[in-house]
């Protein structure tokens, strides 16, 4: 069993930045593709960016490339999610999530185990 505890959540003014992390317990992070995704009140969840287990390779969603950046020290267990230039848009729950699959994937349900998520506040 893996499991996933967020933080680094809160209230930010827009053009912010906060940190969300990732800690992993139960099996090694090195074993999985670590993904974020955010849900908004009354929308779906949505794929935020990805980094592969193996080559570090990441991927984002359109919306959050050139702000956000994905990273991963598998020493510590943790995946983090740098985020700057926040906007009331980005205001959601942030989900952190581990695929063990062969390739990254931005769809939510090809995701093994889930965090509990942590609020992202962007205040205007």
């Amino acid at each position: 069993q893996v499991h996933l505890v967020e933080s680094g959540g809160g209230l930010v003014q827009a053009g912010g930045s906060l940190r969300l992390s990732c800690a992993v317990s139960g099996r090694a992070l090195s074993s999985y593709n670590m993904g974020w995704f955010r849900q908004a009140p009354g929308k779906e969840r949505e794929f935020v960016a990805v980094i592969r287990w193996i080559g570090g390779t990441t991927n984002y969603t359109d919306s959050v490339k050139g702000r956000f950046t994905i990273s991963r020290d598998n020493a510590r267990n943790t995946v983090y999610l740098q985020m700057n230039s926040l906007n009331p848009e980005d205001t959601a729950i942030y989900y952190c999530a581990a695929d063990n699959g062969a390739r990254t994937s931005m769809v939510w349900y090809d995701y093994d185990y889930w965090g509990q998520g942590t609020q992202v506040t962007v205040s205007s």
